[in-house]
């Protein structure tokens, strides 16, 4: 169906991008918690053993040091596990690194339901949520390799706290080399004039693939890479929304404080009204099993992502 080459997981090209862009720069630190190997920074840590530091399973601690590395003059990365680091370390996030303005890059690692058989423990489809609640933190989940690649660039440079959200699947090529990223602001993958497909991270390569199955419909998708959640690109989203029949988001989260409730509630207060629904995990004990098959039973497979189009189209009419 896709003539879209498949690359690699966006955690490696974030370990590489990072790896060449440290070489250049002796002020970026990596801190990581137990997690050098998971974050595929062995390489790193071989090439620059003085510009990383490892504390062990303790993220509530790799947040503070990171915070004092930072206030030192440091350009800090702290790595770890999505699901810890935005639980376990939520207060040091808020307090240390948020509201003491000190811009440390926070990578949440293995996120969404990449760590799949392992079950809800270890799950991270909360981080949305909390994250977007704190005043001073930036929100982007890169959806393939080029996303990757440019959101570690700009990380070095970007003068406040971020969080950037990584899978551990491949993913699929989805943007060319050429195209234009910038945190905070959306790329249309696609364009289209009937209906809306938004996705985040890397749910898109399944919207991507809906808007596909659609098209030999004769249904026609734009898709909106909605890569950074916070700050929220309004304008892009509102213009295309006001063109779309049927407009459906997919994340890999909770249906709660993530990318749908945030294009519901701009919808709702630009009084756009149009067929929208919500695809991410609901509110219930989840199913156990692969990345891909939890997605699937949440209907966010790109054949169930397109049924909901049509189905939505059909009630529209």
């Amino acid at each position: 169906m896709s003539d879209i080459k498949i690359g690699k997981p966006n955690l490696e090209v974030f370990a590489e991008t990072l790896l060449l862009e440290a070489k250049k720069n002796s002020s970026i630190t990596v801190v990581t918690s137990d997690s050098r190997g998971s974050g595929k920074l062995v390489p790193y840590g071989k090439e620059l053993p003085k510009q990383i530091v490892e504390v062990g399973i303790a993220e509530q601690n790799l947040v503070g040091i990171s915070a004092g590395l930072a206030a030192s003059g440091k350009k800090v990365f702290a790595v770890s596990p999505a699901s810890f680091l935005t639980a376990r370390s939520l207060e040091q996030i808020k307090a240390d690194i948020a509201y003491s303005n000190h811009p440390v890059c926070l990578v949440g690692i293995s996120a969404g339901i990449s760590y799949g058989q392992l079950g809800s423990t270890h799950h991270s489809i909360h981080d949305f949520a909390v994250l977007r609640c704190i005043n001073n933190l930036s929100i982007v989940a890169p959806s393939d390799n080029f996303e990757t690649t440019e959101a570690i660039k700009q990380a070095v440079d970007y003068q406040n706290p971020l969080y950037l959200r990584f899978g551990k699947k491949p993913m699929m090529d989805i943007h060319s080399q050429n195209a234009s990223f910038k945190i905070g602001k959306a790329i249309i993958a696609k364009q289209g004039e009937d209906v809306l497909l938004i996705a985040t991270g890397e749910t898109l390569q399944r919207a991507y693939l809906a808007a596909q199955i659609l098209e030999q419909n004769e249904i026609h998708a734009t898709v909106i890479s909605m890569h950074t959640i916070k700050p929220f690109d309004e304008e892009t989203f509102l213009n295309e929304a006001r063109k779309a029949k049927v407009i459906v988001s997919v994340e890999e989260h909770s249906i709660y404080g993530g990318l749908g409730e945030q294009c519901a509630s701009l919808l709702a207060q630009n009084k756009i009204n149009t067929c929208f629904k919500i695809l991410g995990i609901p509110d219930e004990y989840m199913i156990n099993g692969s990345q891909s098959d939890v997605l699937d039973h949440y209907n966010m497979s790109p054949e169930k992502i397109s049924k909901t189009v049509t189905d939505l189209l059909s009630i529209d009419k």
